[in-house]
C-alpha cells in the first residue's frame, strides 16, 4: 500500500494502493471543517476461500478516527468489475453516504437479468443513499465536488471534480503509457468513451487526473496521478491526434483479446448492492452465483 499526499490550499488527497486489485483508494479531507470523503473503497476479498476482510480500509478508516474527521461521503465512481467495494461497511462504521452515478439503475437491470436475480433485489438504484447526474454539486465542508458524467467504460461511470483543481476520473483513463478502459462490458461503447475522455482532455492542462488503477509497466513505479496536460500529449490511446474512428477501431480490436477481469463476478454482485452481501439463506450463510457458459 502506498500513501501519497496532496497538499492543496484547501483539500488534503491521501491515496492508498491496493496491490492485490491494482486499486487506488482516496482519502479526501476538507481542511478547514475536517469533512472527509472516501473514493472507490476495497474489500479484501479471497477467491479461493470465499472469505472478505477487511485490514486494507480498515487501515484507512483508523486514519479517518486518528484526525478526528467527519466521513460524510463515500464516492463510486462506478460499479467496479475488478474489486469488491467496501462502500457498505464504512457506512455500518459511520454516517457516510454512498453515492453513485444515477444510471447505476442500468447497469443494476442488466446484471440482475445476468445473475437471475429474485424479486428481493430491486433495480432502482435504492441500495445507495445519493444517486447523482452531470452537474450535480456535493459539498464537502468549505470545498465543492462537482459530478461529471464520463460513460462508456460502464454506463453509470462519473468523475468527481473537487474545487476545479482535481478529478477523480474511475476507470475512464489509466496512465499514458496504458492508455484506457475497456468498452466490452454490457452498456460499454468506446465512442462513448472516446467523447468522456474529450470532455476530461479539455479541461485545464494544470487540472490533475486522479486514477482508480494502475497497471505499470517494469520499468517504472505506481502511479496514482497525471496532469491533462501529461495526457493529451502522451497517452497511447488518445493523445492528440488520435481520431475517434481511429480509437473506436483500436478498442474494439484490443477488447476482444481481453480476458474478463479475475473478479468480475464476485464484484458485480456486491458492488450492484453498494457493498452489501446477498441475503443470507435459511442456514444463515450469504452465497454469490456462478453463471456457467453465459459470459
Amino acid at each position: 500500500m502506498t500513501r501519497q499526499p496532496n497538499d492543496d490550499a484547501t483539500i488534503r488527497i491521501d491515496s492508498f494502493f491496493h496491490a492485490d486489485t491494482s486499486t487506488f483508494t482516496y482519502l479526501l479531507t476538507d481542511k478547514a471543517t475536517g469533512q472527509a470523503a472516501i473514493i472507490d473503497p476495497v474489500l479484501d476479498f479471497d477467491q479461493k476461500s470465499g472469505r472478505t476482510s477487511t485490514p486494507f480500509i480498515d487501515d484507512i478508516l483508523a486514519q479517518v478516527a486518528q484526525q478526528s474527521l467527519t466521513l460524510k461521503y463515500v464516492l463510486e465512481t462506478h460499479a467496479h468489475a475488478d474489486h469488491l467495494t467496501a462502500a457498505d461497511y464504512i457506512r455500518q462504521h459511520s454516517n457516510a453516504q454512498i453515492v453513485i452515478g444515477a444510471d447505476i439503475r442500468q447497469v443494476q437491470g442488466t446484471f440482475k437479468k445476468i445473475f437471475n436475480e429474485d424479486e428481493r433485489f430491486v433495480a432502482d438504484g435504492r441500495q445507495f443513499d445519493q444517486l447523482v447526474s452531470d452537474g450535480d454539486r456535493l459539498p464537502l465542508g468549505d470545498s465543492n465536488i462537482d459530478v461529471l458524467a464520463t460513460p462508456g467504460h460502464t454506463p453509470a461511470c462519473v468523475s468527481y471534480r473537487v474545487n476545479q483543481q482535481d478529478v477523480f476520473v474511475g476507470d475512464t483513463l489509466f496512465m499514458p503509457d496504458v492508455g484506457t478502459a475497456r468498452c466490452d462490458f454490457p452498456g460499454g461503447d468506446a465512442a462513448t468513451l472516446y467523447q468522456s475522455v474529450q470532455r476530461l482532455l479539455s479541461l485545464p492542462d494544470t487540472t490533475v487526473l486522479h486514477l482508480c488503477h494502475d497497471y505499470p509497466p517494469s520499468e517504472r513505479p505506481v502511479c496514482s496521478a497525471v496532469t491533462v496536460a501529461e495526457q493529451r500529449a502522451d497517452n497511447i490511446h488518445v493523445k492528440a491526434g488520435i481520431s475517434e474512428t481511429d480509437f473506436i477501431q483500436m478498442r474494439t480490436e484490443r477488447d476482444t483479446g481481453l480476458d474478463m477481469p479475475r473478479l468480475i463476478l464476485p464484484s458485480l454482485q456486491v458492488n450492484i448492492r453498494a457493498g452489501a452481501f446477498p441475503q443470507a439463506e435459511e442456514n444463515g450463510v450469504a452465497y454469490l452465483k456462478l453463471p456457467l457458459n453465459l459470459l
